[in-house]
């Protein structure tokens, strides 16, 4: 008689895997509809319906898939944002996250969607349409990238480079590839004379001229657009800071390092926040997962664990500190270099 397979594990980790689509599908359809939008209090499926013109009863099959994916709570019948969806899906909101979330989304699903292609064939030849520090692009996630900022990095970026013992002697700071600047402009508006300066490209820092006028620093902050791997990025500078953006300056990080080390005066302080890659580059799982589909494209652009540590204590850096920081789009590098 024919035994049956003596089985051990579960495949249930690996049937998560296949329902998580429907997961992210349901919270992108939730912002598409703005639906997280009129469930600040509790309501109904048939009042959610009206509001957004939807069919009654389809309408309650989809709460209760965002109540399943614990993007809501149910109650008597009645459905509410959770703390998190109402904090981050709400628009309107200077913590909106949906816009970039579906940044993200239409970013990747290209590469996904021809994922097995990429693997048996190899990344496409370069084209101006996958390129990630296109100016095009940068714009088109600016607003998003805002708020990302503004939802907590700027925050734990003035914690950081506020508890320096050096931190009331700093004069001028620059925030290098400063995007749209919240995080800038955060740092100096927690010193009471420190000025700041935001270099991006062109195109990106006529955002952060907006959000330098709406938070009335003015006074304090200037930005200058270009190209650091080519251009100048100034000098005197007593804190220079870099968050996820010396990726594209990885083939030549030494030269980029040597730029950021002759800019800064003496004792002055670098700061880089970046993905530092694990175990053979497979962990940390969000960070790997988040590189993947640039990296098919050809677009390798990953750090490993230490590797801007060491660049910093080759060009000169008189001491490096490093520990692994917590960010809410996963676990990042936070290196302090002292000139």
């Amino acid at each position: 008689m024919k035994k049956l397979p003596e089985v051990n594990e579960s495949f249930e980790e690996l049937y998560r895997m296949l329902l998580a689509p429907i997961k992210s599908k349901l919270l992108l359809t939730g912002i598409e509809l703005g639906v997280f939008n009129h469930l600040s209090e509790p309501r109904s499926a048939d009042a959610v319906a009206e509001a957004i013109g939807a069919h009654p009863e389809n309408t309650r099959l989809f709460l209760d898939g965002l109540a399943a994916s614990d993007l809501m709570v149910k109650k008597n019948g009645l459905y509410q944002n959770t703390e998190v969806t109402q904090t981050f899906l709400v628009e309107g909101s200077p913590t909106f996250m949906g816009q970039m979330f579906t940044f993200t989304v239409q970013m990747c699903n290209p590469v996904l969607n021809d994922l097995p292609k990429l693997v048996k064939e190899g990344p496409p030849p370069p084209s101006p349409e996958a390129d990630m520090g296109s100016e095009e692009v940068m714009l088109q996630s600016a607003i998003s990238m805002a708020n990302n900022e503004r939802s907590g990095p700027a925050k734990q970026a003035v914690e950081i480079v506020s508890g320096l013992s050096v931190f009331q002697s700093f004069k001028k700071m620059l925030d290098l590839g400063g995007g749209p600047g919240l995080v800038g402009i955060a740092i100096v508006s927690s010193h009471p004379t420190m000025k700041g300066v935001i270099f991006d490209k062109p195109a990106m820092v006529k955002v952060a001229e907006t959000f330098i006028k709406e938070y009335e620093m003015e006074d304090r902050m200037r930005v200058m657009g270009g190209d650091y791997l080519q251009d100048s990025i100034g000098e005197g500078y007593d804190l220079i800071w870099a968050s996820g953006t010396l990726n594209f300056g990885k083939d030549d990080i030494n030269s980029l390092m040597r730029k950021i080390y002759d800019a800064l005066n003496p004792g002055g302080v670098f700061i880089s926040v970046h993905d530092g890659l694990t175990h053979e580059q497979t962990k940390p799982d969000i960070m790997v997962l988040n590189w993947v589909p640039m990296a098919l494209m050809g677009q390798d652009m990953r750090f490993d664990q230490g590797e801007i540590a060491d660049s910093m204590l080759r060009v000169g850096f008189e001491s490096v500190r490093s520990r692994t920081l917590d960010m809410p789009m996963g676990p990042m590098d936070l290196d302090i270099g002292r000139k």
